[in-house]
């Protein structure tokens, strides 16, 4: 199993988890500051002001990743730091977007190619208060397209792999309709006009990057991530419903925001189901969407056993009537436990995923940019134990090995992989108690980072299947 010389590998980040200074330097909030000062919202009561201090760091994660090897480094860009209050009348922080500029040169002049994320949920809250953020599919629209176009012009000549938004099911479900994200909404219509609105801002953002080809010359597109679980294995495999089940759920995830982009259109189960809750198309709006996606960009996490229901769907549901289960039928567990209650490590399901993408969407290019773990426990371990963390160097050495598979036995056009994550970071509503680094972020001693085992399997591995040097 060989992988070409160009294959992409590295480590990905994001914003608001690792780069702190939140008010410093023309920054405005955003909605995960606001959020994180709502008693009860975060597990360990933390917020991201600190975070790992990444804005000021940045030779230090630069260090790292060369240390590792890395080709790559999949990161986002924080829009409040760069358009404070977030709007298209709004002034720049030309100082935030500097930060970048400088940033991105650094990677580049240490052979790092950067990746970058327009948008990884940390929306300006301004926008949020002036008109619900992408409740507001007009104003949204208008103001991401503004700030997509802010950071093109900036960054376009230096950056050639672009994704507008990480994980729009996990934006519009858990944001607007289950509320355990920020902003806390809870809505049983509101995830389907939000999904709506980042697809056309999507669109949008992606003709403004293709107007400017001389500039941007580069790739974009979006990134899929479908609810907690990323493949559908059916509950009973012998009973049809549930394989039916396993379709209908991957329509309601993945196909929810991949149908419109490659096909022009929402799938009819989605349609069937939700009927009039589900935004229609305009001929506008769907002519900005389809054919908007340069390559499928995937974040994987883990798998589900789906089961159908016999009850009728009920006014919440966005997993298309289905049950999704960590053991099946049989008592079997789809893999074992984490630092995650939603996550068991099924690597078998990142391969069967990457096929299913390439045989749905006719073998688009695509990049893995999530995949990783947390480790049960880890962060009650001593720093030499989590150092050595054993159970995260046995998930990379199994996904890695399944992505390499489906790109060299089954053919699936697999062009790059990131780990997520470079550094243990503000791990959402779990705050710092979940760790998911390949480098342990000591937060009670000067955010001193030490490298995991895992940092340097992972270097091993792609040394081995890129240069054929067998050094894992």
């Amino acid at each position: 199993m060989t992988l070409p010389k160009d294959f992409i590998w590295g480590f990905g980040t994001a914003s608001y988890q690792i780069e702190g200074a939140v008010s410093g330097e023309g920054r405005s909030p955003s909605i995960w500051d606001s959020f994180c000062d709502i008693p009860g919202k975060i597990a360990d009561g933390t917020t991201g002001r600190h975070a790992c201090d990444s804005y000021n760091r940045t030779s230090e994660d630069i260090s790292l990743l060369k240390e590792y090897g890395a080709k790559a480094y999949r990161f986002s860009v924080s829009w409040s730091r760069i358009i404070p209050l977030g709007g298209r009348n709004d002034p720049i922080n030309q100082q935030g977007l500097d930060h970048y500029v400088h940033f991105v040169d650094d990677l580049l002049a240490a052979g790092i190619l950067p990746l970058v994320t327009l948008f990884q949920w940390d929306l300006p809250q301004a926008l949020h208060d002036r008109y619900g953020g992408p409740l507001n599919k007009d104003e949204f629209v208008a103001d991401f397209s503004h700030y997509a176009e802010v950071v093109f012009k900036a960054l376009g000549s230096r950056v050639s792999h672009w994704t507008t938004f990480t994980e729009p099911h996990n934006i519009a479900v858990t944001g607007y309709q289950t509320g355990i994200y920020a902003p806390g909404i809870r809505c049983d219509r509101s995830s389907w006009i939000v999904g709506h609105s980042l697809l056309v801002a999507h669109g949008s953002a992606v003709k403004i990057f293709r107007e400017l080809h001389s500039s941007c010359p580069g790739k974009i597109g979006t990134i899929a991530n479908p609810s907690a679980a990323q493949w559908a294995s059916p509950w009973d495999d012998s009973d049809p419903r549930d394989l039916d089940a396993c379709k209908t759920y991957l329509d309601f995830t993945v196909g929810w925001f991949a149908e419109p982009i490659y096909r022009g259109r929402y799938p009819e189960k989605m349609v069937q189901q939700l009927g009039d809750r589900l935004p229609s198309w305009s001929k506008h709006d769907i002519a900005l969407v389809h054919g908007s996606n340069d390559f499928f960009a995937l974040d994987y996490y883990t798998s589900s056993f789906i089961k159908h229901k016999e009850s009728q769907p009920h006014r919440g549901d966005f997993l298309g009537n289905t049950e999704s289960h960590q053991y099946n039928s049989q008592g079997r567990c789809i893999g074992p436990e984490t630092d995650s209650s939603w996550l068991r490590a099924n690597p078998q399901g990142l391969r069967k995923v990457l096929n299913w993408i390439s045989r749905t969407y006719s073998n688009p290019d695509i990049y893995v940019l999530e995949n990783g773990t947390s480790c049960k426990g880890e962060d009650d371990q001593s720093i030499e134990e989590i150092l050595h963390d054993t159970f995260r160097c046995d998930f990379y050495r199994e996904h890695i090995s399944e992505a390499v598979k489906a790109r060299t036995e089954d053919g699936v056009n697999l062009l790059g992989y990131m780990a997520w994550s470079l550094m243990d970071n503000f791990e959402w509503n779990d705050g710092y108690r979940v760790r998911f680094g390949v480098t342990y972020v000591d937060y009670k001693d000067g955010m001193k980072r030490y490298p995991k085992d895992s940092a340097k399997v992972i270097s091993g591995l792609f040394h081995k299947y890129i240069n054929g040097e067998d050094c894992v």
